[in-house]
């Protein structure tokens, strides 16, 4: 039995709060998930969950607006550097129309052969929408934003990681997560990321020797995790062993994310990447069922500190 099956979320740092939930809900037609903040270091700053109504695995974008403590990074090589949503086949015109409408300049290229939607999010990072027809994710809709099921993202589709020489990354995709290699060609080299439902989800990585050294810090404008999916604890602890065992020391500990468990590992190209499983009570843990995403929450152990980070929270309407 694999020890990953899909992806469980992404993680961004970006520029302004307002303009990052703006983007993900009114644009691209997500639908808020949670609201809380980053729970590593002190700095006051948001942690933002995007995906389907009910906040399902391998839907959730996350992101951490870093405009107020004004910290920025630098995108570049040796870093993940696109963030890839699914959308249904035939859909690309429709997006394209209305990124471009929505003042975001968006166009169709082909890639590995399949077509996608490619744009930025307002604080840079590329992303991209790629149709794939072999996916039976219901597509999210969003009526009130004009998104229907016809046209409505599926979920994460993947990821495309930059670095300097593509080959180093072979043995820890292959053999330490392990992911199914399928075309390595002049344009890069295509991972499978396992899915017990036979869901595609790639990791796709290219050669970039000439961009500079990408921050591999919590940092506005970049990518900061993949988190590929485990489901349970012995997945995340058996898949954490046999990473370090092969050498790839650079792994954290478990680290209690409230709503999930998660161990941190730094790839050869630069990339880092996430293990995470979801805790039985999931989303619901501080909202009730249907109703995620619609307050500011914290987590138990800054029940001290809650009125000191609300108030150096960026402002922004959340609605």
């Amino acid at each position: 039995m694999a020890q990953i099956s899909g992806y469980h979320h992404l993680t961004l740092s970006t520029d302004g709060a307002q303009e990052d939930f703006d983007f993900y809900t009114k644009t691209l037609g997500l639908h808020s998930v949670k609201r809380t903040v980053l729970f590593d270091g002190v700095i006051p700053v948001y942690h933002l969950y995007y995906g389907s109504p009910d906040g399902d695995a391998s839907t959730i974008i996350t992101t951490f607006p870093f405009r107020k403590p004004g910290v920025y990074g630098r995108r570049g090589t040796n870093q993940s550097r696109t963030i890839m949503q699914a959308i249904p086949k035939g859909a690309a015109n429709f997006w394209v129309d209305r990124l471009n409408e929505r003042g975001i300049k968006a166009e169709k290229i082909t890639r590995f052969g399949a077509d996608r939607v490619v744009f930025a999010h307002p604080c840079g990072i590329p992303h991209e929408l790629v149709e794939s027809d072999s996916d039976n994710r219901t597509p999210i809709a969003n009526e009130a934003q004009g998104v229907s099921a016809e046209h409505g993202i599926k979920g994460i589709y993947g990821a495309l990681v930059a670095c300097f020489d593509r080959s180093a990354m072979d043995d820890f995709m292959t053999i330490a997560l392990p992911l199914t290699k399928e075309a390595d060609t002049d344009e890069g080299t295509v991972y499978r990321v396992p899915d017990a439902n036979g869901i595609i989800q790639r990791v796709e990585v290219i050669t970039d020797r000439e961009s500079p050294q990408g921050t591999w810090t919590l940092s506005g404008g970049t990518i900061h995790h993949l988190a590929l999916n485990t489901g349970d604890e012995e997945n995340q602890m058996n898949l954490r062993a046999h990473i370090e065992g092969l050498g790839f020391t650079d792994i954290s500990e478990q680290k209690d994310r409230n709503y999930f468990k998660s161990c941190y590992v730094r790839s050869p190209g630069g990339a880092l990447f996430e293990l995470a499983w979801t805790t039985p009570e999931g989303w619901a843990r501080d909202e009730p069922p249907g109703q995620i995403g619609k307050t500011l929450v914290f987590p138990p152990w800054f029940k001290d500190r809650e009125e000191e980070l609300r108030a150096g929270l960026e402002e922004a309407e959340f609605a």
